[in-house]
């Protein structure tokens, strides 16, 4: 893993051009401290800059930025391609390596076959800048599921690009001005969806993207646009006509096939290596497979809070037992989690807001003490079908869409008419009578969600309700016009009948690289730990949308394939229980540890002296939560993370 970046200018003296470059280059420190190296083109202006955390071939060949064989070609690479050894195969004997590294491996297929065949031929993790030194060409190149992170973009005669945003704020010509637009997604999504940014000017390239200037003709360099070489919804089509109508025992038998490939890949690796697990049907996968194709007991890491609602730890602790782990947890109290808040921006570099991403960054650290490598389970609720919202969610629209819409809108002014706590009052005086699986908490708040579905008249304003915080985010953010996004565009949405297939086709491209991969990237590379993610190989993902949504989600269960896999392992009793996120008790942390902190940055006078947000709406909020009378925990927590984030640019 590690961190890369370049820009190119007219302007500067080659000189100045050198020191600007390292300075960058230092800024991603944490994601490669083992090595650092620099490259420039004399002659036209642009400089290439590279941090690296050595993970395979730990020599110095395989320092980077990198020069091909035939010295037409300069690569720098972020990430791991799993299959470069087998690339290496088709290769002429004769062929004199320098190394055993993959990034060289990259740069020689680029010279052997161009860049569009060895793209189709890689199975991994990537983010990829190479310049054709002949052709003055730049191509940049992000993974098909966006695991690995890079920004680009044109401010006036300077083009940059960067794995994160705080190396391009070291550039003395960069413009950090936000983009209000940007922002109001921020609100609705608590993080910016690709190919937005934070900044002005500057873009994060989709998944399964390369963009290619020719710095030939600077007018038309200017002009240029990233282009897909992995449409997932094309791959999808593609699998759909080939579905695989499996008896249940070859498709286990396939499914564990795919699985363990890809584990096995994933595992390879020159330094120390484990896995995070929290005992859930992802994690808990990925660990049973890594401990059969090993000799040693896999490392394993969990974080445990006290309170039982988001303790995971012990189910993990009984998994970890039952396999036989080299298993390390902590518990950790609020005050441990409320001391990474400060961090927090700068872990990030533009606002971002799931709440989550204080445990992970915690479990990240806690694993970075024994290992540099950590596989986790994430990816297999977008392609298995494991997320509550594509049953639960499905079944409340069909059911209520049944009703005229004047019966439903009637019904959702009802539900709202009476505040959260007087429902939660009245749910709790009858709660003694209710079947177990109705005795659910927070009614009051699921009873205002459900008035929000009631008002949408199509399934996709459904969906984008589900995946919405704010739901007039432009309400909020003062000046600002919410930018269209993939999921607003009706072209980017998948072709099916199938509303299931629909949102998982969606989530996979939206929720998961924007939200779920920013989470762990971010939080594991601040503490120099590479994260891998076997879920996100294109067998696995390719594996599972060629098989029937009945054979993903079976009796109101999503990832059968994925439980049956794992049942071989690891008893069912000790999986099976309700789903719940990886997260902290946020609501009751800024009514008590976290109250003065957040009743300084919502107050009146810091919302009006920070100039980007309408001080009413935030205020009201507040006040309700408070009290207790509603719980708006994730609004405030989208509000303080941005005013977090705001404070520390001193902007």
């Amino acid at each position: 893993m590690c961190g890369i970046v370049g820009y190119y200018s007219r302007k500067e003296n080659s000189l100045r051009a050198e020191e600007t470059i390292w300075n960058m280059t230092n800024a991603l420190q944490h994601r490669g401290p083992n090595d650092q190296g620099i490259w420039k083109d004399k002659d036209l202006g642009i400089l290439f800059g590279h941090r690296r955390l050595s993970i395979l071939d730990l020599s110095q060949a395989g320092h980077q930025p990198m020069i091909s064989h035939c010295a037409n070609y300069v690569i720098l690479l972020n990430g791991e391609i799993y299959n470069h050894l087998e690339l290496r195969k088709e290769f002429p004997d004769t062929f004199q390596w320098r190394g055993s590294s993959d990034t060289e491996t990259v740069v020689e297929c680029v010279a052997e076959w161009g860049l569009g065949k060895t793209l189709d031929k890689l199975e991994g993790m990537f983010s990829i800048a190479l310049w054709d030194i002949k052709k003055k060409e730049l191509s940049l190149v992000r993974d098909p599921f966006g695991e690995k992170p890079l920004y680009y973009g044109w401010q006036g005669d300077y083009f940059f690009f960067s794995s994160e945003l705080k190396a391009l704020k070291r550039h003395p010509e960069f413009n950090p001005a936000i983009d209000r637009n940007s922002l109001s997604l921020y609100f609705r999504h608590n993080c910016i969806p690709a190919p937005y940014s934070i900044y002005k000017g500057i873009n994060k390239l989709l998944p399964g993207s390369c963009l290619v200037i020719d710095f030939k003709n600077i007018n038309n360099a200017m002009q240029a646009k990233p282009f897909s070489y992995y449409n997932l919804n094309e791959v999808i089509q593609t699998c759909k006509t080939n579905y695989s109508y499996m008896s249940e025992a070859d498709l286990l038998i396939e499914a564990e096939h795919q699985l363990e490939r890809s584990v096995k890949q994933q595992m390879l690796s020159d330094v120390p290596l484990g896995a995070f697990l929290s005992g859930g049907i992802d994690s808990s996968s990925i660990v049973a497979l890594m401990q059969k194709n090993s000799i040693e007991p896999i490392k394993t890491f969990t974080i445990g809070f006290k309170d039982i609602n988001f303790d995971e730890a012990i189910y993990a602790n009984d998994v970890a037992k039952y396999l036989g782990t080299d298993h390390q947890e902590l518990y950790v109290t609020s005050d441990d989690a409320i001391s990474i808040i400060p961090s927090l921006p700068s872990i990030y570099c533009e606002p971002f807001s799931d709440s989550s991403q204080i445990p992970t960054y915690l479990v990240s650290r806690l694993a970075s003490e024994r290992v540099t490598v950590s596989l986790s389970g994430d990816g297999g609720d977008e392609i298995f079908g494991g997320y509550n919202r594509y049953i639960e969610g499905k079944n409340t629209w069909e059911n209520f869409n049944r009703l005229p819409k004047q019966i439903r809108h009637s019904f959702g002014k009802l539900l709202i008419s009476f505040s959260p706590n007087l429902w939660d009052k009245c749910f709790n005086a009858v709660k003694h009578i209710l079947p177990k699986d109705l005795r659910f908490t927070s009614a009051g708040d699921k009873a205002h969600k459900l008035a929000e579905v009631l008002f949408q008249d199509t399934q996709r304003e459904f969906y984008t309700i589900l995946c919405s915080h704010w739901k007039n985010p432009d309400n909020v953010v003062l000046g600002s016009k919410e930018y269209s996004s993939l999921i607003s565009n009706e072209n980017e949405w998948l072709e099916s009948d199938n509303f299931i297939e629909q949102m998982m086709a969606m989530d996979t491209r939206t929720y998961l690289p924007d939200d779920i991969l920013v989470k762990v990237d971010r939080a594991a590379m601040a503490c120099s730990l590479e994260t891998r993610i076997p879920m996100l190989s294109k067998n696995v993902v390719e594996f599972a949308w060629s098989l029937p949504i009945e054979q993903r989600i079976k009796e109101g269960k999503g990832k059968w394939p994925l439980r049956q896999v794992l049942y071989k392992y690891v008893p069912e009793h000790l999986i099976e229980r309700p789903k719940h996120g990886f997260g902290i008790p946020v609501g009751e942390w800024l009514r008590d540890p976290l109250y003065e902190w957040a009743s300084d940055l919502l107050s009146e006078q810091s919302l009006l002296q920070s100039g980007y947000l309408n001080p009413k709406p935030v205020i009201k909020m507040w006040k309700e939560h408070s009290n207790g009378t509603k719980n708006w925990q994730y609004h405030l927590w989208d509000v303080l993370m941005f005013e977090n984030w705001l404070k520390d640019q001193k902007i």
